[in-house]
Parts: structure tokens; C-alpha cells; sequence
């Protein structure tokens, strides 16, 4: 009977394990990329998208945005191990928001796995997305709002907007279970920051002098450098979402550099054609757009469908911003919602078009037999504008009275506020 046991077990131990078994085990490989996926992500906010909003931004406020930006990553890194992850992560509760089982990551350890990757990775990896998210919407409000309304916004907005659209796209949340797809972020990330950006904009106002004096950027060379460390930076974005160095990642990959190219170039091309000169800033807001509107498709669209999304959102991009913008009347002062929010949405629909099962199995959009799929995009679309817009809304009459107020003084919105709120300049001379 011993002998019989014995050889049983070794025979057990020769065979594969089965693909249930696996999923609890850790992949040393999966774990190494999501590290540095994760690595790659946190680099965009305090050094990509604040050369890139620095850059966009006056002389004189420079130093204001690359600040709002770096807090923006802390204070997010802080939120979300204290709270944020368990409302996005949590055990589901009705589909809306997650259980506080893990506030302050109680019940999680150094041998807790998510999938094939330690937890503690899992955690961090998505707490990057919480960083840059946030910071994503003061492009729109730049040169006026006040240093200190900007912080209680971010801890706010990260608890009752981030995390529960979170939750309801990655964490087991009603859009999960309609079937919505969004590999990295499409509704999370760049709808929900856009849409926050616009009310946030219409509702700190205009800033002074808008329509009226130029407001050029202080360093389209930044502005640059910004844009190739975001692209550079959004490989672990967008392929890390997998969490898993497998075919898939490889394929978001590919089609994430794709679709940025294109958009570059689609953005260049058409304020050529409109305004005779291509510009530099131009083709790095082209591959930002590129760049948003692939994110949700990223694990699902193969790489003739990443051209012609690249190419919409390098159009769309420009359009936003050289003619919407000014057709409504809103001052969105370094594009956050002309960017990220219309190109965001043109991702998520064509996620509902492009999906190929080829690349991802049971994710098929319109062109392989699934029309239904456009529908459930579109919903969640919605519903994350709807949500955003009214929740940020909320936050911000709550940051108007616990802060007296969200936009700085006339005299040092004039003067600048990297003088009159950090009492720094960043240049030493002035244009």
C-alpha cells in the first residue's frame, strides 16, 4: 500500500498543473514584469505628465504645476494603502463599491497572491493609476487654483470617484458583470479624469486674461521630453495590465506604440492642413491622444485596428482643442478633457467595435459578429460621465467650504504662483 502511495505521488508530481491550481501559484516571470510595469507607471506622473503639463503651462506657474502634479502622485500613494484599494478591491458590495476588509491592507501579507503576482505588487501597480488619474484633471485648471484646495480635491476625488468607478470596471463592480471591457483604463482613467477636468474648469472659471492676452507655454522643448517619457512609460501602462508576460501583453505592446505613433501623426497632419505649421507641441498632444484612445483596447484589438484608432484620436484630438473647446466656451487650460475625456471615449467605443477574440478569448466587438458589445461600451460610457460629472461637482462644493474658496487671490493669479504660493520662480529671467 506504501509502495502504491509513493509511486502515485510521483507520478502526480511529473504532471502539469491544471490551469485552476495555476492561477494560485506564483509566476516569478509575471511578478518581475508587473515590477517594473509598475516602475515604468509611477515615472509618468512626477516626471512625464509633469514636464508635459509644465511645459504647456506660463513661465510664472511653471514650478505650481510640476508641484500639483508630484502631490497629486503622494498623496494618491497614501490614500490608496490607507483606504483606496479596499473601496476599489475589496470584497464587492451590490456591485457598487468594495467592502473595507483591507483597509489599511489589513489581511494581506507578503504570501497573499493576486493571480500569479504577490498582492503587495498587485496593490502597487494599481495605485500608479490612482496617482496619474487624478493628476490628469488640474491640466484643465492650471493658474488658478488654490495649492491648498487642490490637495483636499485629490484626497476626496480618489476616495468617492476614483475608487468606486474603479470597483465597477477591475474590482467585480456592475460594469464587470455587464461585460464592459476596458483593458487599462479607458472609463477609469482618461473619461473619468477628463470629465472631472471639465466641470472642475467651468466651475473654478476662466483664467484672467483668457481670450484676451497670450498665454504661451513656458517650454514646448518639456513639453516634448514630457510626452516621450509618458509613451515611454505607458508600455507598462497598457501591456502591464495584462499582469501576466504572456502573448497578450506582447500584443498591447505593439498596438499601444502603434496607435501613438499614428496619433501623432494624424494630430500633425491636420493642424498642418488647418493652420499651415506643424507644430511640435501639436505631435506630442497627437501621441498623448494616441496613447488614451488605446488604452482601454489595448488587450483587445490587433494592430490594423490600432491604426485606425490612432488615427481617429490624433483628429478628434485636434479638433477638441482647436475648435470644440472654443465652441463652448470653457477655458480647459492645458486640454485635459479635449484630450483625455473625447479620446477616452473614441478608445472605449471602438473597444466595442475592434474587439477581436484572436488577440483576447470572449472579448469580440462589432466586426467579428458582436454588435451588442458597442451597446454595453456605450453604457458604460455614460455612466461614468454622468457619475463623474455629478460626484465631482459634490467634491468640489465640499473643497469650497472646508478651504474658503478654490481659486487663488487676483493679485497672485497675476503675479504667478510659483512666486506668490512657493515663493520659487523657475526661471531666472522672464520672457
Amino acid at each position: 500500500m506504501k509502495q502504491k502511495t509513493l509511486m502515485l505521488t510521483l507520478i502526480l508530481s511529473f504532471l502539469p498543473l491544471s490551469s485552476a491550481f495555476a492561477e494560485d501559484v506564483l509566476n516569478t516571470g509575471d511578478t518581475a514584469w508587473i515590477i517594473v510595469s509598475t516602475a515604468l507607471v509611477m515615472m509618468m506622473t512626477p516626471a512625464g505628465l509633469a514636464l508635459f503639463y509644465g511645459g504647456m503651462s506660463r513661465y510664472k506657474n511653471l514650478l505650481n504645476t510640476y508641484a500639483m502634479t508630484l502631490v497629486s502622485y503622494c498623496l494618491g500613494s497614501i490614500v490608496w494603502v490607507m483606504w483606496g484599494y479596499t473601496l476599489a478591491f475589496g470584497p464587492d458590495a451590490g456591485h457598487v463599491i468594495g467592502g473595507l476588509d483591507h483597509l489599511f491592507l489589513m489581511g494581506i501579507d507578503v504570501n497573499s497572491l493576486s493571480g500569479t503576482i504577490p498582492s503587495f505588487v498587485f496593490i502597487v501597480f494599481q495605485m500608479t493609476f490612482a496617482g496619474i488619474t487624478v493628476a490628469l484633471i488640474l491640466g484643465a485648471i492650471v493658474d488658478r487654483m488654490k495649492f491648498s484646495s487642490w490637495i483636499v480635491f485629490t484626497v476626496l476625488w480618489l476616495t468617492f470617484v476614483y475608487s468606486p468607478v474603479c470597483h465597477w470596471v477591475w474590482g467585480g463592480g456592475w460594469m464587470h458583470s455587464m461585460g464592459a471591457l476596458d483593458f487599462a483604463g479607458g472609463n477609469v482613467v482618461h473619461i473619468n479624469a477628463g470629465v472631472a477636468g471639465l466641470v472642475l474648469s467651468f466651475m473654478v472659471g476662466k483664467r484672467k486674461g483668457y481670450g484676451k492676452d497670450a498665454m504661451f507655454p513656458s517650454s514646448v522643448a518639456l513639453t516634448a521630453l514630457g510626452a516621450a517619457m509618458l509613451w515611454f512609460g505607458w508600455f507598462g501602462f497598457n501591456a502591464g495590465s495584462q499582469l501576466a508576460a504572456d502573448g497578450v501583453a506582447g500584443s498591447a505592446f505593439l498596438v499601444t506604440n502603434t496607435s501613438a505613433a499614428m496619433g501623432a501623426l494624424s494630430w500633425m497632419f491636420s493642424e498642418w492642413l488647418v493652420n499651415k505649421k506643424p507644430t511640435v507641441l501639436g505631435i506630442a498632444s497627437g501621441a498623448v491622444a494616441g496613447l488614451v484612445a488605446i488604452t482601454p483596447a489595448a488587450g483587445f484589438v490587433n494592430m490594423p485596428a490600432s491604426l485606425v484608432i490612432g488615427m481617429v484620436s490624433g483628429m478628434l484630438g485636434f479638433y477638441s482643442v482647436a475648435v470644440l473647446k472654443h465652441k463652448l466656451g470653457y477655458d480647459d487650460s492645458l486640454d485635459a478633457f479635449g484630450v483625455h475625456g473625447m479620446c477616452g471615449i473614441w478608445g472605449a467605443l471602438a473597444t466595442g467595435i475592434f474587439a477581436n477574440p484572436a488577440i483576447n478569448e470572449g472579448a469580440k466587438g462589432l466586426i467579428y459578429g458582436n454588435p451588442k458589445q458597442v451597446w454595453i461600451q456605450f453604457v458604460s460610457i455614460i455612466a461614468t460621465i454622468l457619475y463623474s460629472a455629478v460626484a465631482t461637482f459634490i467634491v468640489v462644493h465640499i473643497t469650497k467650504l472646508l478651504t474658503n474658496g478654490i481659486r487663488v487671490e487676483h493679485d497672485d493669479e497675476i503675479t504667478g504662483l510659483d512666486s506668490s504660493i512657493h515663493g520659487e520662480r523657475a526661471f531666472e529671467i522672464e520672457f
